[in-house]
């Protein structure tokens, strides 16, 4: 026989199906089963879309301060002179202004980078994806990120005076500030981003592609180069061009161990000036502002915007072109 519930117990069951009713009535972003909102659901649904918003807005005045800033500048440098010309002087007397000085400089060291990245990375990624056991993996992966949390001035002195002495002994063409050293160690700055992005591209892979290729007879390292790097490729290529993009945007490297010497030249050896040491040098306050020398870090700002579009635009074609799909 079941004892009756005594007013307190009523009491406090009341209230608890009172409470749970103002939830479901007020507090609770949807109703289920109602197919409406509450105004609490509407409020968060208005926050959400201003939070993803916001970014666009964002995004979309700093190009538009681009844009007519850069018209502001053409209107008096013509864009064959720009785009024409590999002769960087705008702060000289005698200006010119070819842009493809900072360009040629920008992809040279971006380039170097990429070389000692790519395979660095791709091989850290396949190691901790396919060879590593997970207590290694949890050890090492962390390790490895630690290179991207470095403070790019940090790398930046390191590749001045360290890796550029290395460089002078073994080259001796070669000077203190040169395009090498600041490649070799951007490269080692973008392993992380290389090395993590592929390595969850490995784990992406289906366990049953690796079984079926250990059942054919291949070995480790067969199945993971004729398996699942084909089969994350999309995920790779995707890595890399994030690589390359930071590298192209890196600032502070370049500007201390690259040199601000902007030629158009292709030797690693030599002294370059990348589009972002220009900005720096021309951000320090000496030019002044609304000169045509001070609008000349639009044009050029514009020239790294569109060309890391570009790659942008490359990459999700290529991800869309090699992407694979399981079930």
């Amino acid at each position: 026989m079941i004892a009756p519930r005594s007013a307190d117990g009523r009491w406090m069951a009341r209230t608890f199906r009172g409470l749970k009713r103002q939830w479901d009535n007020n507090l609770n972003p949807s109703k289920p089963g109602s197919g409406h909102e509450t105004s609490v659901g509407r409020v968060m649904h208005f926050l959400l879309f201003g939070s993803a918003a916001f970014s666009i807005v964002i995004t979309v005045g700093i190009v538009l301060v681009l844009i007519f800033e850069t018209i502001d500048f053409f209107q008096t440098v013509s864009i064959g002179d720009f785009f024409g010309s590999t002769t960087w002087a705008p702060l000289f007397a005698e200006k010119s202004f070819g842009v493809w000085a900072l360009v040629a400089g920008t992809i040279l060291v971006a380039a170097i980078a990429l070389i000692v990245a790519i395979p660095i990375g791709l091989f850290a990624a396949i190691f901790l994806s396919e060879y590593a056991s997970p207590r290694v993996r949890n050890i090492l992966k962390p390790i490895l990120e630690i290179l991207a949390g470095i403070p790019t001035v940090v790398y930046g002195y390191f590749a001045l005076l360290f890796v550029s002495p290395i460089i002078q002994g073994l080259f001796g063409a070669a000077g203190i500030f040169n395009a090498l050293s600041a490649g070799i160690v951007m490269g080692i700055m973008v392993i992380p981003m290389i090395s993590s992005l592929s390595e969850e591209a490995f784990a992406a892979v289906p366990r049953s592609l690796r079984e079926a290729s250990y059942a054919l007879g291949s070995t480790r390292m067969e199945t993971a180069l004729k398996v699942v790097l084909p089969a994350a490729l999309s995920g790779v290529v995707a890595s890399v061009i994030l690589a390359a993009s930071r590298a192209i945007g890196e600032t502070m490297i370049v500007t201390i161990a690259a040199g601000q010497n902007p030629q158009f030249t292709a030797n690693p050896l030599e002294a370059v000036q990348t589009m972002t040491a220009f900005i720096v040098q021309l951000s320090l306050g000496d030019t002044p502002t609304g000169s045509l020398e001070f609008k000349t870090l639009f044009a050029v700002a514009m020239t790294l915007f569109v060309l890391t579009l570009i790659m942008n635009v490359v990459a999700q074609w290529v991800k869309r072109r090699f992407r694979e799909a399981y079930e």
